[in-house]
């Protein structure tokens, strides 16, 4: 028993590796739909997990290496996947989203009959990986109370941003994808 442990889990490390990898190529070359590679094993996991499937790691080597390449694809892996999302969302209303210089998203405003680009919800990417960490770690450490803290601090910091229906739109979908992410990823690492 202890040698087919070590199979599943040396097995599930190169899959965790395999979708952080997936996960920095979607990123880096700007393919967010490459990161969905990274939802298959976090998936099946999950099914694991509903249906009281256990395997123990054979070290606390291999748990450690497992949690930290979990929560590494949690908030790595977030990005891309929420942003795959969030285009999927977008189609067919014939919306092309620009990415902003800052984190945020291009979007044109009228202001007394004249139109311009402007850049609206800065650093969204930034505060995207920080909120899935702050999740992440909350879950782990069994403090859920912090992930409400994450929600209203973001909700009334961009508060005077979400003055449109569209930017309401991806600001809500953004967040929910980004948040049940980073839960099931953390689930995993506890469960």
């Amino acid at each position: 028993m202890v040698v087919a442990s070590i199979i599943l889990w040396s097995g599930a490390l190169l899959v965790i590796a395999a979708s952080l990898a997936a996960a920095a190529t979607a990123i880096r070359f700007h393919r967010p739909r490459l990161a969905l590679l990274a939802v298959a094993p976090i998936a099946v996991g999950l099914a694991g997990a509903a249906f009281r499937l256990e395997v123990p790691a054979p070290s606390h080597t291999f748990a450690v290496i497992g949690g930290v390449g979990l929560a590494l694809i949690g908030v790595i892996a977030g990005n891309p996947i929420t942003v795959a999302v969030l285009a999927f969302a977008d189609r067919g209303n014939g919306a092309t989203v620009i990415d902003g210089h800052h984190g945020g998203i291009v979007v044109t405003e009228s202001a007394d009959g004249t139109r311009h680009d402007a850049e609206v919800l800065r650093g969204g990417t930034t505060i995207g990986y920080v909120e899935r960490l702050v999740v992440i770690a909350a879950i782990v450490l069994g403090h859920l109370e912090i992930v409400a803290v994450v929600i209203a601090v973001k909700g009334l910091g961009r508060f005077s941003e979400l003055d449109s229906p569209e930017i309401r739109e991806r600001f809500i979908i953004g967040t929910l994808v980004s948040l049940a992410w980073a839960g099931a990823c953390a689930l995993l690492i506890v469960v």
